[in-house]
């Protein structure tokens, strides 16, 4: 039976493309003629009850704008069933019979609660700059973030090589080191450094200090919050090379921006499957890209499973440095 009315949620950390996948799916919906909610600062929204009815013209003049106009939040009422009982009354009182959730594990992973205890048709959409849900090779908002820290390399590079410096860039990724990796290998990186692969300080001192004594002008060494502190290795290779080492965190600037074409493509052919899928009678899947291809992957096996990291990327970074 088709659905009358759906909502769409943002939810955990923002990433570029989150608003071209809501405008999809509100597009979407309303050219089907379903009713279509949006569902204000994530789970907490759906628990206070912040949520509204939306117009095409709601989501005019969105596609090209990072973060996401319906505003995301944590929210530790909904970690609790009681939590998600009230947020499940308040979509049911206004007649929602599906949702869509845009968001990360952790969102992804409240919405497979939510479904288990309410019944409530859920279709995730996997955004997380960190790439790092399980079943897919992409996630919205990835490849706008890799350019950003690519960006800041090229940047930092310059000031680098002026100064006969080493830097090192922090970047996101408590547990998966996809980000550091790929904007590693792009952006010409002497060293990356990941949660998933161990690596030696006394090495990576010793073969820099080897460089440097041959004329080496500079290095970058990109560097996974999971993987250690930047700041704190930064020390321990300046000690050990006696060369002038510095450090970029970059922070929360690898989450705005503009999306990047990829990003606002490929997170609107979503949205609209995402609206397609859940207006159905679709439920417990979550939609993105798999070797170019869109896939479907079982909600419950996407947040119950871990992603690793491709032992390629691993194997070409070393092969570059």
């Amino acid at each position: 039976m088709l659905k009358k009315a759906i909502a769409v949620v943002t939810s955990g950390g923002d990433s570029p493309g989150m608003n071209a996948a809501a405008r999809a799916v509100v597009r979407t919906a309303i050219y089907e003629g379903v009713d279509v909610y949006g569902i204000h600062n994530g789970y907490s929204g759906m628990v206070h009850d912040d949520i509204e009815k939306l117009t095409t013209r709601s989501v005019s003049d969105l596609i090209q704008r990072g973060g996401t106009f319906l505003g995301t939040a944590r929210s530790k009422s909904f970690m609790t069933p009681e939590g998600r009982k009230t947020a499940f009354e308040n979509l049911r009182k206004r007649g929602i019979e599906g949702l869509v959730i845009i968001g990360g594990d952790g969102s992804l992973t409240g919405g497979s609660l939510l479904s288990k205890e309410t019944g409530m048709p859920i279709v995730g959409l996997p955004g997380t700059i960190d790439n790092d849900v399980w079943g897919m090779d992409y996630t919205i908002g990835c490849d706008t973030a890799c350019n950003t820290i690519v960006d800041a390399i090229n940047k930092l590079r310059d000031t680098a090589s002026a100064h006969r410096r080493i830097i090192l860039v922090e970047v996101m990724g408590r547990h998966s080191g996809w980000l550091a990796m790929m904007s590693g290998i792009a952006g010409g990186a002497e060293y990356i450094l990941v949660p998933e692969v161990a690596y030696d300080l006394e090495e990576i001192s010793c073969e820099l200090k080897e460089m440097y004594e041959a004329g080496k002008r500079y290095s970058i060494i990109v560097v996974a919050e999971g993987a250690g502190s930047a700041v704190e290795i930064g020390k321990i290779i300046r000690e050990k090379t006696e060369i002038d080492t510095r450090v970029s965190v970059l922070g929360h600037i690898q989450r705005g921006g503009s999306p990047t074409v990829e990003d606002r493509i490929k997170a609107s052919m979503l949205g609209e499957k995402a609206a397609l899928a859940i207006i159905s009678g679709v439920s417990d899947v979550v939609y993105s890209f798999n070797e170019g291809q869109v896939v479907g992957v079982n909600l419950f096996e996407a947040v119950n499973n871990t992603k690793t990291l491709d032992p390629e990327l691993v194997r070409l970074s070393r092969v570059l440095a």
